[in-house]
Parts: structure tokens; C-alpha cells; sequence
């Protein structure tokens, strides 16, 4: 049906929006590009790490769990629905972003800027030409999540792609897991 349509194509373009953020973060952070100023207020600088995955379990617990905090907004209020945009599975758009309005039906402080179109280039763009550029991220989406897939493949198993090899240093870490420590497995002794 309609509604489980609209939810399978937001997942994808949802899915495949962060793993385009994860395939270029991926590339800045083996680099060595970093900010230049201090990571936390207490003059802790950014790792100096330049194996990404290496560098994300250098990060402290409590800068993870103000990035998951921000993502967990946005997950919520990508999700909601309000008189001026309609949820994805009740005949909204996939992939439509609510504005960060403000008043009753928004934010009660005023945000400014949205993260799709910030300075309202395409308010005047066609609806064939956002189709357009619609297909062209899904397909983007498609192709990042290969590589941020690719990239840690070849990390953790070395060989497991030839066109990585010698490319990408190798990584001995659990790169699907967000910390180090195992919270929710301590409490049953699993570490």
C-alpha cells in the first residue's frame, strides 16, 4: 500500500543521506582534516587520529552522546507532522524535510536556518527539476553506502577488496559499535 511504500523510500533516501555524510566524513577525518580549535570546553583538542574508525573510539563518550542527542532530535522531528507538512505514510513527500518553523506548530525559538535549502535557492525550482535532483541523491545514497561499506570491509578484513588494498589502514576495533565500553552489556557481564 501507499503508506508502506512512502516509508520504504524514506528509509532509503534517509539511509542513503547519512551514509553520504559517513562516506565524506570517512575521507576528511584519513586525511588528517580537522577544525582548528579545541573539541571540548575543556581545551581537549581533536584526535589526531587519521583511521576514522580509530579516531571515533577516541572521542569521548560524552561528545558521542550529544551527537546521538542532536540526531535524536532530528529523527523526532522528521517525524512529525503539522498543518504544513504531511507524514511520509499519510501522503506526504519521502524525503521531505520539516522547516524549523517557529510558533504553535514549530520550534518555540526561532532557528535560522532549515537543513534542506538554507538560503531558498530552489523555491523556484520545477517540480520535474526537484524530481530530477531526487533521483540523482537516491542514486548517490545508493553508491555512498557501497563505499562506507567497501571502506570498512577492507579495515576489518584486509584483502576483502582488492581495490582497497594497502589504501585503507586496517583496523583491529568493532566498527559497528558506537562505544567502546559496552553499556548495555555490562549490566549482564558482557563486555
Amino acid at each position: 500500500n501507499e503508506a508502506t511504500i512512502g516509508f520504504l523510500r524514506h528509509a532509503e533516501i534517509k539511509h542513503g543521506r547519512i551514509a553520504m555524510f559517513a562516506f565524506v566524513g570517512y575521507i576528511v577525518h584519513a586525511n588528517g582534516i580537522k577544525f582548528p580549535w579545541a573539541m571540548q570546553m575543556d581545551g581537549a583538542p581533536f584526535p589526531s587520529e587519521t583511521n576514522p574508525p580509530a579516531l571515533w573510539d577516541a572521542v569521548s563518550d560524552d561528545a558521542k552522546w550529544q551527537i546521538f542527542a542532536l540526531i535524536g532530535f532530528l529523527e523526532f522531528w522528521s517525524e512529525l507532522s503539522t498543518p504544513n507538512h504531511k507524514h511520509y505514510m499519510a501522503g506526504g513527500k519521502p524525503g521531505d524535510y520539516p522547516d524549523f518553523s517557529t510558533g504553535p506548530d514549530g520550534i518555540p525559538h526561532p532557528v535560522p536556518f532549515n537543513l534542506y535549502d538554507p538560503f531558498k535557492f530552489s523555491k523556484n525550482m520545477s517540480e520535474d527539476k526537484k524530481a530530477s535532483r531526487l533521483r540523482a541523491e537516491i542514486n548517490n545514497g545508493r553508491l555512498a553506502q557501497i563505499g562506507i561499506l567497501g571502506f570498512l570491509s577492507e579495515q576489518v578484513c584486509p584483502g576483502s577488496v582488492p581495490a582497497l588494498s594497502g589504501i585503507v589502514q586496517p583496523y583491529d576495533g568493532e566498527p559497528m559499535a558506537p562505544f567502546v565500553t559496552n553499556y548495555m552489556g555490562e549490566a549482564f557481564g558482557i563486555n
